[in-house]
């Protein structure tokens, strides 16, 4: 474990990385689980990838409740680690934990019973890709609740300052997702080929043997999971304590979702090409705002665990370690996604039309890694003070204005591209205003002077 001193004392380049970079891993493990799913997929054509990115955007849309019990565990537990309360670090993962499995449960049925009209929002046309997104979103939802609960035992762990061990476990799903990914998309020996449905179940199934290690370490780490008794009833002025610290950023998640189907619908009057080319290419640059969001816990973790230890020199020096970080990877990002699209791009599509829209898309998408990147670690430092309201103002501000200005973009003669360059802006606009805002909370805080 990174020890609590490690963090509130010493070396913060060392404690940021420690911090960080099992925390990259685990978020490069969620992404590599979609990657390889598109890998596959990808092997049987554009129109199955366009089926597996409609329904996708529920899984997606699932983050948004997810992130109301994450984040309030993840600052909840960081905070009072800082404050060496492990009794308060408890009631958080205990409610935590149970508001997270109601959640679940209340959304996988509202996908059952609402598959249809769901998947029929988009406007696709194409009866296989419709039958085949619905199929993928119905399996899906009969396993997702071990996809809600393990990013909130990986918010425990991480606030705790053990996020070594999330990794490891998110690893071994990885590694179970990948086996099943092509014996049960492709039907490679005895399996059956179930193409689309096998994507879903090799999913689930990977996600299930995530939580069921998840429990075992937990039930063998007893500082914080000790005497937890999820089952008693939850004292609600808790649920509400923590709905308020997640509840920002869950709306951010759930808006930034529904405006990206938003966008992709005005994508879907170009065909079902561009909805896998977004879908692929948002895979590819997942790259850097997974690597980001990493950051981004991490940033949350140190910022929690110094405020509640009330040091504040270390909040000012932790943000500003972090920034000259990220600007390195977000540059670095820039410049692979502007000069090396087609190879990153077919990778996942060999149709020659598809790859050529990917390159275009990569390209303009490019030019905002540096100010995602920015935007991430703000957002964590804000996270980490238990502010979770800016982020969420400038995120729904400016993922909102993506669909007006797609609209008003792509009738200006860009076309397609005019919908790429809306959400290229968009971030660099984010990136933009909340580092500005939180420069200027600590410029106007009166802990920070002489820290700056």
């Amino acid at each position: 474990m990174i020890g609590r001193n490690e963090i509130t004392e010493g070396n913060i380049i060392k404690a940021l990385f420690r911090l960080a970079l099992p925390i990259m891993g685990t978020s490069f493990v969620q992404m590599a689980y979609n990657m390889t799913d598109m890998f596959w997929v990808g092997r049987i054509g554009s129109r199955a990838v366009a089926a597996v990115g409609t329904a996708g955007f529920f899984t997606w849309l699932a983050v948004a409740f997810i992130l109301i019990s994450r984040i309030g565990a993840e600052v909840g537990v960081a905070q009072s680690v800082g404050k060496r309360d492990m009794a308060e670090a408890r009631v958080y993962i205990k409610h935590s934990i149970q508001l997270v499995v109601f959640l679940a449960l209340l959304y996988a049925s509202v996908l059952i019973i609402f598959r249809k009209p769901l998947i029929g929002f988009f406007n696709i046309g194409e009866a296989d890709i419709v039958n085949d997104a619905i199929t993928y979103l119905v399996i899906i939802s009969f396993g997702i609740v071990f996809y809600f609960i393990n990013p909130v035992f990986t918010a425990i762990f991480n606030g705790y300052g053990e996020s070594r061990i999330p990794f490891i476990i998110n690893s071994l799903g990885l590694i179970i997702n990948m086996i099943l990914d092509p014996l049960l998309i492709l039907g490679i020996g005895p399996f059956p080929r179930l193409e689309v449905a096998g994507a879903a179940l090799a999913t689930i199934i990977a996600q299930f043997c995530v939580t069921f290690i998840f429990i075992i370490k937990a039930l063998r780490t007893k500082e914080i999971f000790s005497d937890l008794n999820i089952f008693k009833a939850p004292d609600m002025s808790r649920i509400k304590a923590i709905v308020r610290l997640g509840f920002p950023a869950g709306l951010q998640s759930g808006m930034f979702t529904v405006f990206a189907m938003f966008v992709t619908r005005i994508i879907a009057q170009w065909g079902p090409i561009p909805i896998a080319v977004q879908k692929v290419g948002s895979q590819i640059e997942a790259i850097s705002w997974l690597t980001a969001g990493g950051f981004q816990t991490a940033m949350s973790t140190l910022v929690g665990q110094n405020y509640g230890a009330n040091k504040w020199h270390r909040v000012v020096k932790s943000y500003f370690a972090g920034m000259l970080i990220m600007s390195i990877i977000g540059i670095f990002a820039t410049i692979l996604l502007t000069f090396a699209p087609r190879q990153l791009f077919s990778i996942f599509i060999d149709e020659e039309e598809t790859i050529r829209y990917g390159i275009t898309y990569l390209k303009i998408l490019g030019l905002s890694q540096l100010f995602m990147c920015l935007e991430s670690t703000s957002a964590g430092a804000f996270n980490g003070l238990g502010k979770t309201i800016p982020p969420s103002v400038v995120g729904i501000t400016f993922n909102a204005l993506r669909i007006p200005a797609a609209l008003l973009l792509s009738a200006t003669g860009l076309g397609l591209n005019g919908v790429w360059w809306a959400i290229s802006m968009s971030s660099v606009l984010k990136g933009t205003v909340l580092t500005v805002w939180y420069m200027l909370l600590l410029a106007r805080n009166p802990e920070t002077k002489g820290a700056i």
